[in-house]
C-alpha cells in the first residue's frame, strides 16, 4: 500500500515538472529575409554567418529590422527565469486555475481505484491517465490544430487548401501549428471508429450458446433496456435536449463502447462525462446490483434450481450470427456499425476457419483499441467542460438508469414465473444479467446464488440474458440514433 501511494505521489511530482513548457512557442521554419505572422506579433529572420536566428518584434514594431546585437543586449538571465516561471504549469494553477488541480486529483482517485481496488483496471487506468494528461496546465496534448489563411497558393513548398466564400476564392489554408497527440488519436472516437472495433473483439470472445439454447433470454435482455428509456425521459425533464438525453440514457446499458459511440454522435460535448460515468458503473456492478437483487427476491426464489441448458451444435453457432445480423440490421439500420462488427467477430470465432483472425480480434486488437479509447476518452475530460452541473446530473442519471435496468430485469423474471410451473421456473437472480456488462453481471448472479445454495450454479443460465443485453444495448443505441441523430 505504501509503495503504491509513493508511486502516485511521485507521479504527482512528475506531473508538476511536466507542466513546465519545453518550448513556450513554436516558430515557423526559418526562411532568409522572410517576415511571418505569429500570434499577435511578427518575426523577422536575420542572418549571422550561416545560422538563422528568429528575433520577435512587437505588433507596433512591424517591419523593423532586428539585429543579433540587439537580441543579445535584450537577453537577461533574470527575465528568462521570470518568463519560465510565469509560463509554468505550477504558476498557472497558483494564478487561479483550480479546476485543473481538481481534475488531476480526480485522476489520482481513479488510478487508486484501478490499481489498489482493481475496479476495471483495463478501462479505468487508461481513462485516468488520459484525464491526467489533458489537465496538465499548458500541456496542450488535446489542443486542436491552428490554421491560417493566406493568399499564396504555395507556402514553404507546401500547397494550400483553397477556401471559398460562395464562388469567391478567399485564400489558401495552411496548418500554422499542429494539434496535440491525443487530439489526433481522439478522431478514432469522434468518427466512431474505435467502438465498433471493440464490438468486433467482444463478438470474437462471446459464446452465444446459452442464448441459442434458451431464446427467451432475449426478453430478459430487452427488459433491462427499459432503464435506458426511462432515464431518457428523466433527462428530458431535467432540461437536457433530446439528443443529450438519449446519450445519457444509454449509460443504463452498462456498455462503455456503446455509450461512447452514441454520445459521439448525439452529444460530443458530454462524451467525457458520459464515458467516465458508464465505465465507473461497469466497474461497480457487484456493488450496485447485489443490494437490488436481494431487496427484490425472497429466499425461496433465490433457491430455485434451473435445468441444465441443452447442448448447442456448431452449425447453430455458425448460423446464429448471420441470422442475428440480418434481423437486427433490417430492424435498426442505424445500429449497423456496432451490430455488424459484433456478429462479424462472432462469426470469425465460430466458423473455425479464421482462427488467427479471431485470436487477433479478441486479443491484440481489442487490447490496443481499449487502451486508445481509454486514453482519448479520458483526455476529453478537460476541466472547463467536465467540472460543471451537467456532469453531476449525468452521473446521477447514469446511476438511476443502471438501477432501473437491474430492477426491470429482476422484476421481469418474477412476473414471468407467474405463468411458469414446476421446474420450468426461472431463478430471478439472473434477471440482473440483462445489462450488457459481460461477464461481470453474470458473475454476480452466480456469486449471489451460491451464497444461498453452494451447489446452485447460475453462471451459464445468466450468460444467456447477459449476451442478449449486449445485443439489446446496441439495438437501443440504434433506435435512439435513428430518432435523434
Amino acid at each position: 500500500m505504501k509503495k503504491i501511494l509513493s508511486v502516485i505521489l511521485g507521479l504527482a511530482l512528475c506531473c508538476m515538472l511536466a507542466a513546465l513548457p519545453v518550448c513556450a512557442e513554436e516558430t515557423a521554419a526559418p526562411v532568409q529575409a522572410e517576415t511571418a505572422e505569429i500570434g499577435d506579433g511578427h518575426v523577422t529572420l536575420v542572418s549571422d554567418s550561416d545560422q538563422l536566428i528568429p528575433v520577435y518584434v512587437d505588433e507596433e514594431a512591424e517591419g523593423a529590422e532586428g539585429t543579433v546585437e540587439q537580441a543579445m543586449a535584450d537577453f537577461s538571465v533574470g527575465g528568462t527565469v521570470a518568463g519560465l516561471v510565469n509560463d509554468s504549469g505550477i504558476y498557472d494553477i497558483i494564478k487561479g486555475n483550480w479546476k485543473s488541480a481538481v481534475m488531476i486529483l480526480i485522476s489520482f482517485v481513479l488510478l487508486y481505484l484501478a490499481i489498489v481496488k482493481q475496479f476495471e483496471p483495463l478501462l479505468l487506468m487508461p481513462i485516468a491517465f488520459g484525464m491526467l494528461l489533458t489537465n496538465l496546465p499548458l500541456a496542450g496534448i488535446m489542443d486542436e490544430p491552428i490554421y491560417e489563411i493566406i493568399s499564396n497558393p504555395t507556402y514553404h513548398g507546401k500547397a494550400g487548401i483553397p477556401i471559398y466564400n460562395g464562388d469567391m476564392l478567399v485564400g489558401y489554408q495552411y496548418i500554422k501549428q499542429n494539434g496535440g497527440l491525443l487530439y489526433y488519436l481522439y478522431q478514432g472516437v469522434k468518427l466512431g471508429i474505435f467502438p465498433p472495433l471493440i464490438f468486433m473483439g467482444v463478438g470474437a470472445m462471446t459464446d452465444f450458446g446459452p442464448l441459442i439454447a434458451n431464446p427467451m433470454s432475449l426478453l430478459l435482455g430487452a427488459a433491462a433496456q427499459l432503464g435506458i428509456f426511462l432515464a431518457f425521459i428523466v433527462a428530458l425533464i431535467l432540461g437536457f435536449t433530446p439528443a443529450e438525453a438519449g446519450a445519457i440514457g444509454i449509460i443504463g446499458g452498462a456498455d462503455g463502447p456503446t455509450a461512447i459511440f452514441l454520445s459521439s454522435k448525439l452529444a460530443p460535448d458530454l462524451m467525457g462525462a458520459i464515458a467516465v460515468s458508464a465505465y465507473s458503473y461497469m466497474a461497480l456492478v457487484p456493488v450496485i446490483q447485489k443490494p437490488i437483487m436481494l431487496l427484490l427476491t425472497s429466499k425461496k426464489e433465490r433457491l430455485i434450481r434451473m435445468p441444465a441448458p441443452r447442448p448447442v451444435s456448431q452449425r447453430e453457432k455458425i448460423i446464429f450470427p448471420i441470422v442475428g445480423f440480418l434481423l437486427t440490421a433490417f430492424i435498426v439500420p442505424s445500429g449497423l456499425p456496432l451490430l455488424g462488427m459484433l456478429f462479424f467477430g462472432n462469426l470469425l470465432k465460430e466458423s473455425g476457419v479464421t482462427r488467427r483472425l479471431a485470436e487477433t480480434a479478441r486479443g491484440p486488437l481489442i487490447d490496443v483499441v481499449t487502451t486508445l479509447i481509454g486514453l482519448t476518452v479520458g483526455a476529453s475530460t478537460q476541466a472547463d467542460k467536465f467540472l460543471s452541473g451537467s456532469s453531476v446530473k449525468i452521473f446521477v442519471l447514469g446511476l438511476l438508469s443502471f438501477v432501473i435496468a437491474t430492477t426491470c430485469g429482476v422484476l421481469f423474471v418474477k412476473i414471468w414465473n407467474i405463468f411458469l410451473k414446476g421446474d420450468r421456473k426461472i431463478n430471478p437472480l439472473i434477471g440482473n444479467a440483462g445489462v450488457s456488462a459481460v461477464p461481470d453481471s453474470a458473475r454476480v448472479s452466480e456469486i449471489v446464488g451460491r451464497e444461498f445454495d453452494p451447489n446452485n450454479h447460475l453462471l451459464m443460465h445468466a450468460m444467456g440474458p447477459n449476451v442478449a443485453g449486449v445485443i439489446g444495448s446496441a439495438v437501443a443505441a440504434g433506435i435512439l440514433l435513428g430518432f435523434l441523430g
